[in-house]
C-alpha cells in the first residue's frame, strides 16, 4: 500500500472550517469594555460555562493557581469603584497635553455599571514550594493565570458577555476590601455583562490614543532585532 504524502495528513484535532472561523471570530471582536454595561444579571449557566472555560486554561506544572472572586453586593462594587477613582486621578496626572484631555474623557464607569466584577488571583502556594516549570521562572503561575483570564474572556465574548479589565488601583486597596491573603497575587478585576454595543476596534484606537501596531513590524526570525 502506497503511503500517504505527508502534505495530505490531518492534524489531529483539527476544527472544521466553521469552527476555525467561529474561534478566529472571538479573538479579532474581543474588546475591552469600559461603560457600554447593562445591568442585566449574567445567569448562572452562562457564567459557569465562561468560568469552567477559564479554569481550563494551561498552567505550568498543572498548578491550577487561579481563584475567581465573584463581586455582586452594590456595597463593596461601589468601594471597589472608590479604589479606582483615587487611583485613577493619580494616573490622570502623568500625562500631558491632549493625552491628559483624552485620559480624563474615557468613560471608566464598567465597575458600577456591570453586574458582575470577578477578581483574579493567583496563589503561589497551590503546588508547593517547587513546581515543574516554575523552577526557573518565578512568575510562571502568574503568566498562567492571565492564560485563565483570555480564556474568560474570549468565553465571554462567545456568550454575547462584555468584559472590561481594571489595573488602576492601588493592591492594598483592593486586597482590604476583598479579603485577599498578602502571599495571594492580585492579577485582575473584571467587569463583565451584556452590553449595549461593542466598537468595531478597540476603544482606545477608536478614540485616538494608539493605533494597532503592525505585525509584520513584530515577527522576528531567529532572534530579536531593533524596531525603529
Amino acid at each position: 500500500m502506497q503511503d500517504t504524502p505527508n502534505d495530505s495528513l490531518v492534524s489531529a484535532g483539527a476544527f472544521s472550517e466553521q469552527e476555525r472561523a467561529a474561534v478566529y471570530r472571538a479573538i479579532m471582536t474581543r474588546r475591552d469594555v469600559r461603560d457600554e454595561f447593562l445591568p442585566d444579571p449574567i445567569d448562572d449557566d452562562t457564567l459557569w460555562r465562561i468560568l469552567t472555560a477559564a479554569h481550563h486554561a494551561p498552567s505550568v506544572g498543572f498548578m491550577q493557581p487561579w481563584n475567581f472572586i465573584l463581586v455582586r453586593d452594590a456595597a463593596r462594587r461601589q468601594a471597589v469603584w472608590q479604589a479606582f477613582s483615587k487611583a485613577n486621578d493619580e494616573a490622570a496626572s502623568l500625562f500631558e497635553g491632549e493625552k491628559a484631555t483624552l485620559y480624563r474623557n474615557l468613560k471608566l464607569e464598567g465597575i458600577l455599571k456591570a453586574p458582575l466584577g470577578i477578581c483574579v488571583t493567583c496563589d503561589p502556594d497551590r503546588a508547593g514550594p517547587v513546581v515543574l516549570g516554575r523552577t526557573h521562572n518565578p512568575r510562571m503561575d502568574s503568566y498562567s493565570t492571565v492564560c485563565a483570564i483570555q480564556n474568560l474572556w474570549l468565553a465571554a465574548r462567545a456568550e454575547g458577555i462584555g468584559m472590561g479589565w481594571v489595573s488602576i488601583f492601588h493592591d492594598a486597596d483592593l486586597r482590604a476590601i476583598l479579603n485577599i491573603p498578602d502571599r495571594v497575587e492580585i492579577v485582575g478585576y473584571l467587569c463583565l455583562g451584556k452590553v449595549t454595543e461593542l466598537y468595531d476596534e478597540p476603544e482606545l484606537q477608536v478614540k485616538g490614543w494608539r493605533k494597532r501596531l503592525a505585525l509584520e513590524d513584530l515577527v522576528f526570525e531567529e532572534g530579536w532585532r531593533e524596531t525603529v
